[in-house]
C-alpha cells in the first residue's frame, strides 16, 4: 500500500531566545501540537495536527512563537492545484467525504465590493446623524398594500405579527451543539441588549434561554430537533429551514461527538447519536405541502408571532421566492453561498449556490414585478461582512440581513476552519467543557454589542452621506448604488447602473 506523506500545511515558528518553556500554548492547544520535551529540556511541536487557531500565539507571554504558511509545495501544475492533489490523497486514503467548515474561501466575486455608494452634495445636502435624527428601526413581516380606514374613517392599524428590530441585522442561525452553550449565552444577551433578534438554528432551545424568547428567533427544520409547544411560543418568530448557504439542497449532520448533556435533551435525541436532518421535509414536496406548515405553525402559535421561510440562494431562486411569499409566510430569508458557520461537504460548499447579491436583487424585482413584494419582507445572509454590505444588501431591496461569522469573529473566532472536529480552542464551536469555558458569555456578549453598536453608527453615516434619513427610505433604492468592474448582463440583474452613469 502506497502512503502519501502530506507535509503539513502550517509551520510553528519558535524563537528559542525568547521560549521560557512555560508550556502555556501545551495547556492551550486542544490539538495537541506543542509538548514539552523533558529530556531536552525545550518546548516541540507536531505541526501535522496544527490548524492556525492562532491560540498559542495569542497567549505566548513572551511571544515567542509564530504560525507561518508552509510554502513546501507539490510541483506547479495550473490544473491539478496542489490542494486538489492532496484532497485526492485524503480521500484515497480514507474513502471519506470532505468535510469544511465556515463557508466558501474559494477567490470567486464578492459583488460588494463591486458595488459603491452614492453620496450627496447640493442638490440633495447630506444629513449629519450626530445632530439629526436617524431611523434604523425596522418591522419584518407583510405590509399593507394600501390604507384602510373603518366606518367612522379612522385608519386601521391592525397588521399581521411583526418582528421589530432596532437595526437591520439579526445574529444567523447557528444551533446549539454545533455552538457552544457560552457562545448561545452571548448571542442571546447581546440580541436583547440591543433590540434585535438571534436565531436558535436546528438544536432546540436551552431552557436558560426562554428567557430571552422576545428577542428570539427558533427553527423547525426537517429533524425537528427540540420542537414542541413551549419552544414555538416562547419565541418572537419561528422560522422554516428549507435550505441553507453553505450546503444547499442537502441536509444537516451534527456528529454524536457532540450529542452530550444539555445539547442531547435539548434535542431530545439519545447522547452519541448523531443528529441528522434528512435533505427533504418529510411532509414537504410543493409550495402547497409548504403552506400546509406554515399554517399549521400560525395555528399553533395563535398567529401571534411571523413565520419565516429560510432557502439557500440557487439558480430558480426568484420563481422559489414568488412561490413562497404565496404560501403565507411573512418572511423570506435567503443564504448565498458564501455563508456556512458549521460544518459542509467541501464539494457542496464551494459548488453549489449563486452570490446572495444576485439572489436578492433577481428576488426583490420579481416580487415587485408581481406585484406581491408587501407581502413579505426579505432577510439575507451569506458573507455580510461590515456596514457597508449591510447598507448595500438593503439598498438591493433587503429588509434586514443575518450575521454569522462576523458575529463569531467578535466573540474570538479565528477562522481555522475545523469546526467539525470539535475542538474549537476560543470554546465556540465546541461541546468541551475544559473548552467552552473559553468563552466568558458577558466578555461575548458585550463584544457583539460593541461590533454592533459601532455598525449601526456607520449605518446612520453612509445613510446621512446619501442624503437618506430612514432604512425604509432606503431599501430597494438602487438609485443610490452604482457597479465596478461589472459585466452588462451583471448590471442587469443587479439592477444598477455603472459608476459614472
Amino acid at each position: 500500500m502506497v502512503e502519501h506523506f502530506i507535509y503539513p500545511e502550517f509551520e510553528v515558528e519558535r524563537n528559542k531566545d525568547r521560549c521560557i518553556a512555560c508550556r502555556v500554548c501545551e495547556r492551550q492547544c486542544s490539538n495537541e501540537v506543542h509538548r514539552f520535551d523533558p529530556e531536552l529540556g525545550v518546548m516541540v511541536a507536531d505541526e501535522t495536527k496544527c490548524v492556525n487557531c492562532q491560540r498559542c500565539v495569542s497567549l505566548c507571554p513572551t511571544r515567542a512563537l509564530k504560525i507561518v504558511k508552509s510554502d513546501c509545495r507539490l510541483r506547479e501544475n495550473a490544473n491539478w492545484s496542489d490542494e486538489t492533489i492532496k484532497e485526492i490523497y485524503k480521500q484515497a486514503n480514507s474513502g471519506g467525504v470532505l468535510l469544511s467548515s465556515m463557508g466558501n474561501p474559494k477567490p470567486l466575486p464578492v459583488y460588494w465590493d463591486k458595488i459603491l455608494i452614492n453620496a450627496s452634495q447640493v442638490t440633495n445636502p447630506p444629513i449629519d446623524p450626530l445632530r439629526e435624527p436617524m431611523e434604523t428601526k425596522v418591522f419584518l413581516g407583510k405590509k399593507p398594500g394600501r390604507i384602510k380606514r373603518d366606518e367612522n374613517g379612522d385608519i386601521v392599524t391592525d397588521v399581521t405579527p411583526q418582528l421589530e428590530l432596532s437595526m437591520p441585522v439579526m445574529f444567523s442561525a447557528m444551533s446549539y451543539g454545533s455552538i457552544s452553550y457560552n457562545a448561545h449565552a452571548s448571542l442571546a444577551r447581546a440580541a436583547t441588549e440591543l433590540g434585535i433578534c438571534y436565531n436558535t438554528g436546528e438544536g432546540g432551545l436551552h431552557e436558560d434561554f426562554y428567557i430571552y424568547g422576545p428577542n428570539t428567533v427558533v427553527q423547525v427544520a426537517s429533524g425537528r430537533f427540540g420542537v414542541h409547544k413551549n419552544y414555538l411560543e416562547a419565541a418572537a418568530a419561528v422560522e422554516i429551514k428549507m435550505g441553507q448557504g453553505a450546503k444547499p439542497g442537502i441536509g444537516g449532520h451534527l456528529p454524536g461527538a457532540k450529542i452530550v448533556g444539555d445539547v442531547s435533551r435539548t434535542r431530545m435525541i439519545p447522547e452519541g447519536s448523531d443528529a441528522i436532518s434528512p435533505a427533504p421535509h418529510h411532509d414537504i414536496y410543493s409550495i402547497e405541502d409548504l403552506r400546509q406548515l406554515v399554517y399549521s405553525l400560525k395555528e399553533a402559535t395563535e398567529y401571534k408571532k411571523p413565520i419565516i421561510v429560510k432557502v439557500a440562494a440557487v439558480h430558480n431562486i426568484a420563481a422559489i421566492a414568488s412561490g413562497i411569499a404565496r404560501s403565507g409566510a411573512d418572511i423570506i430569508a435567503i443564504d448565498g453561498f458564501r455563508g456556512g458557520t458549521g460544518a459542509a461537504p467541501t464539494r457542496i460548499r464551494d459548488n453549489v449556490g449563486i452570490p446572495i447579491e444576485l439572489a436578492l436583487a433577481s428576488v426583490d424585482q420579481r416580487l415587485r414585478d408581481e406585484g406581491i413584494r408587501n407581502n413579505v419582507s426579505l432577510v439575507v445572509g451569506g458573507s455580510v461582512r461590515s456596514a457597508a454590505d449591510v447598507v448595500k444588501a438593503v439598498a438591493l431591496g433587503a429588509d434586514a440581513v443575518y450575521v454569522a461569522t462576523a458575529a463569531l469573529l467578535a466573540m474570538g473566532c479565528h477562522l481555522c476552519r475545523t469546526c467539525q472536529s470539535g475542538k474549537c480552542n476560543w470554546g465556540i464551536a465546541t461541546q468541551r467543557p475544559d473548552l467552552v469555558k473559553r468563552l466568558n458569555p458577558d466578555i461575548g456578549s458585550r463584544r457583539l454589542v460593541n461590533l454592533m453598536d459601532a455598525w449601526r453608527h456607520e449605518i446612520k453615516e453612509l445613510m446621512g452621506g446619501m442624503g437618506i434619513n430612514s432604512i425604509e427610505s432606503l431599501r430597494g433604492n438602487r438609485l443610490m448604488l452604482r457597479g465596478v468592474g461589472l459585466t452588462v448582463k451583471e448590471l442587469e440583474i443587479l439592477g444598477i447602473s455603472h459608476a459614472g452613469e
